[in-house]
């Protein structure tokens, strides 16, 4: 293969996979190396037990658009959770569901203890303000805390529901997160449902890796430097190609490319524990959340009521997440006695699955000024970068960045043919 004839894409996270797919289709050879022995970047899957196990809690929203065009979502056989949530305040647990899919609680979920009733009409009016496809985002970029208070709702929504469920999504509780993506990912669950595939979120890399050939896939291979047609290896060989595609994550690229200037990206971290139980706390395919400001639990649910095939049969597997790094020998104790408030004695006969402490678990989002939409990927000394840093932090945005990188290399070289 000439140098002419190939295109290196250096990470094999969903921006990688998607650009390496997107050129491998348009007849292109790629060849996409990885540093890791597995595809997917923070996409990823174990096996423990008969459990499976994603690296995090993690769903993919039902209607991210470019998503749904690109994967094959009847082999996800994706399962839903319930439109609702369960808030635990004080000694239980109240429901707050999405009256206009499950109208059974159309009378209970207005008189529920969070928020007031009047919160519960802006949450409809943002509803359908999300889904009307006229309706153009004019608003300034602020936080995600500031959009709320600026729209009406009380304290007592922001800090006993929003705080908890986009805690979750953006693994921060100030709401700091840009307000753009707060209005992108509301948009989402008011069109949509939160799923995860049948066989575990790693499914989404593993299809995409099947859509190319093996011998374009390089793991356990780790990149030092890239100039602008040549990548250096660690073991000390280097490839040559036409054209370098970095589709890493900033903090990495910005290591193996010489001169790639940027404010350097900060992550947000994310603690999260599985649980072996004899049944569902839940019973239902729904999530828990902590409608407190005290404990360090943010949310739970049992991943085997959504779908079934995350645990063996006659167990349950229950996901925790806790935003932040903690360690110590006490911290899983620490989190049993909290369940146990939440769920009662039943906690005690649950058997720790594995723990997951992921310190660059989602690029931070903070407001940015002037245009709404950052271009999907960089230009840097002849190189293409790309990602969800270039984007949006999220599977949509993932994809997104790598297959407009791809659209670009491909309308780069039917211009170049036609010269």
């Amino acid at each position: 293969m000439s140098a002419e004839d190939k295109i290196l894409i250096v990470g094999g996270g969903l921006a990688g996979l998607a650009c390496a797919v997107r050129l491998h289709e348009a007849g292109k050879a790629v060849v996409l190396l990885e540093s890791s022995d597995e595809l997917g970047g923070r996409v990823v899957s174990r096996i423990k037990e008969g459990f499976i196990l994603d690296r995090g809690f993690q769903v993919y929203l039902s209607t991210y658009p470019e998503a749904a065009k690109f994967l094959d979502l009847e082999a996800l056989d994706l399962k839903a959770f319930r439109p609702g949530a369960l808030i635990f305040q004080g000694s239980g647990f109240h429901r707050l569901m999405d009256v206009f899919r499950c109208p059974q609680y159309a009378l209970s979920t207005p008189f529920q203890p969070i928020g007031n009733l009047w919160d519960k009409l802006l949450v409809g009016k943002l509803r359908l303000e999300a889904l009307n496809p006229w309706k153009k985002t004019l608003r300034e970029d602020t936080s995600t805390e500031s959009y709320l208070r600026s729209y009406g709702f009380s304290e007592r929504m922001i800090n006993g529901f929003f705080r908890a469920f986009y805690g979750g999504i953006f693994l921060e509780r100030e709401l700091r997160t840009s307000s753009r993506m707060f209005e992108f990912t509301f948009r989402m669950f008011a069109k949509g449902k939160a799923t995860v595939p049948a066989k575990g979120m790693q499914e989404i890399p593993r299809q995409l890796a099947a859509r190319l050939p093996r011998e374009a896939i390089r793991t356990n291979t780790t990149v030092d430097s890239i100039e602008s047609t040549r990548v250096s290896l660690s073991d000390g060989d280097t490839i040559n190609a036409d054209r370098i595609v970095v589709a890493t994550d900033a903090e990495s690229a910005a290591k193996i490319v010489p001169g790639l200037k940027g404010d350097p990206v900060p992550w947000r971290s994310v603690t999260g524990l599985y649980y072996s139980a004899p049944h569902s706390p839940l019973k239902e395919a729904i999530i828990a959340l902590n409608g407190e400001a005290n404990g360090l639990v943010n949310n739970v649910c049992a991943l085997s009521d959504v779908a079934p095939n995350y645990a063996p049969d006659g167990r349950a597997l229950i996901s925790v997440s806790v935003l932040g790094l903690h360690h110590g020998e006490q911290f899983e104790d620490t989190i049993l006695r909290e369940l146990q408030q939440w769920f009662g004695e039943q906690v005690q006969l649950w058997e720790h699955l594995h723990t997951d402490r992921i310190r660059r678990a989602l690029p931070e989002q903070i407001p940015h000024e002037g245009a709404e939409e950052k271009e999907a990927f960089r230009h840097h000394d002849g190189l293409l970068i790309c990602g969800d840093h270039c984007t949006s932090a999220s599977i949509e945005g993932a994809l997104v960045s790598g297959l407009r990188t791809a659209g670009f290399i491909i309308k780069e070289s039917r211009r170049t043919k036609r010269q």
